[in-house]
C-alpha cells in the first residue's frame, strides 16, 4: 500500500489541511479529489486512499470549517465550498483532476463541476446530497432555531470519552461497525465549539426543518459533457436510495452502482469494493475537460424534454 501524507496550505489567510498520496511530480498521474461530507474530516478516505494511491494522485482535504482546517465565521455554502477547491487545486498547481465527492461532499462536487467545469474531468457522487429533498429528521431538527444554546446539553464531552473508550474495546474485540463509526466521527467533533459554529453554518446553508433546500436535479442534463458514476447504499438511513435512481435517470450516459448491503458510508463499510468500483470506472472512461462553447449551446437548448 502506498503511504499517505497529511500536508496544509494557506488560502486566503486560512489553513487548509489535506492528506495526499501517490504524488506524482511528473504530473502523469490522473489526480482524484476525494471530498468528504457534512461534520466529517478527510480521515473517512483513510482506508481507501492507500489502495487509491496505488494508481493516482489522491488528495482529501478537510474542507473550510471541518476536521484540522480553519474554521472563520464565513460562508459554507456549497458554492464558497467549490471555490475553496478551485483554490485548493490553483495553489498545489493541479489544473484538472476527477471528483470525487460523498454526502455533502456530492453537492459540492457538483457545484464545482458547475462552477468550473474547466478543472472537472470526472464527476462520482457517493451517496450525494443535493438530488432530492428528503435527508434524515436529525439533521433536519438541527436546523431549528436556538439549538446552538443546548449545545453544552446535546455534545457534553463526557460522552466522546466514554464513546471512545467503548469503541476502543470493541475494536480490541475485534468488532467494527464501520457506518457507525463514521457517525460518531460526526458527532464527536461537534463538542468543540468552533467546529459545531461551522458546521451549523453549513447545515442551514442546504437543509431546512422540512428538507434538503439546494437541489442540482434541474442541471444534471450538463453531466452528459463529462463521465459520471452514482455510488449509494442500498441501507442509507441519511439519504434515500431514491435519490441515486433519480439522478442517474436525470444524467445521460451515468453509471450506477448500489452497495445493497451498505449504508451512508458504503466507502468504509465495502471499502475494497469501492476501490474496484472507481478504479473500473476510471479505467473505462476518457477524462473530459468542458469547454465554454459546450456548456453555452446546452445552456441555450435547455434540458432536454
Amino acid at each position: 500500500m502506498v503511504e499517505t501524507d497529511k500536508r496544509s496550505v494557506q488560502l486566503h489567510g486560512h489553513r487548509v489541511v489535506y492528506r495526499i498520496g501517490g504524488e506524482d511530480p511528473s504530473g502523469a498521474r490522473p489526480v482524484l479529489l476525494l471530498v468528504h461530507g457534512m461534520a466529517g474530516s478527510s480521515s473517512t478516505w483513510s482506508e481507501v486512499m492507500p489502495a487509491l494511491a496505488q494508481h493516482y494522485t489522491v488528495i482529501a482535504p478537510d474542507l473550510p470549517g471541518h476536521g484540522e482546517s480553519d474554521k472563520p465565521p464565513q460562508d459554507y455554502s456549497l458554492g464558497a465550498q467549490a471555490n475553496s477547491l478551485r483554490d485548493l487545486l490553483v495553489a498545489l498547481g493541479i489544473d484538472h483532476a476527477t471528483i470525487v465527492g460523498q454526502s455533502l461532499g456530492g453537492g459540492i462536487a457538483m457545484q464545482l463541476a458547475y462552477q468550473h467545469p474547466q478543472y472537472c474531468e470526472r464527476l462520482v457522487l457517493v451517496s450525494s446530497g443535493g438530488l432530492g429533498r428528503e435527508v434524515s429528521l436529525l439533521l433536519r431538527a438541527l436546523t431549528l432555531p436556538g439549538v446552538e444554546y443546548l449545545a453544552p446539553v446535546l455534545f457534553p464531552s463526557f460522552v466522546r470519552d466514554v464513546g471512545n473508550t467503548v469503541s476502543g474495546w470493541l475494536r480490541g474485540a475485534g468488532l467494527r461497525a464501520p457506518g457507525i463509526e463514521q457517525e460518531w466521527r460526526s458527532y464527536v467533533s461537534l463538542i468543540d465549539s468552533d467546529t459545531r459554529r461551522a458546521f451549523l453554518r453549513t447545515l442551514r446553508a442546504v437543509v431546512d426543518i422540512g428538507g434538503q433546500t439546494v437541489s442540482a436535479l434541474d442541471r444534471l442534463y450538463l453531466a452528459s459533457l463529462m463521465p459520471s458514476l452514482i455510488v449509494w447504499g442500498g441501507r442509507d438511513r441519511i439519504i434515500p436510495v431514491a435519490h441515486a435512481h433519480e439522478a442517474h435517470a436525470a444524467m445521460p450516459g451515468s453509471r450506477l452502482v448500489i452497495f445493497e448491503g451498505s449504508g451512508h458510508f458504503l466507502h468504509t463499510e465495502e471499502p475494497a469494493r469501492f476501490v474496484e468500483t472507481l478504479v473500473e470506472f476510471m479505467d473505462a472512461t476518457r477524462p473530459v475537460l468542458s469547454e465554454a462553447l459546450e456548456w453555452q449551446a446546452m445552456l441555450a437548448a435547455g434540458p432536454p424534454a
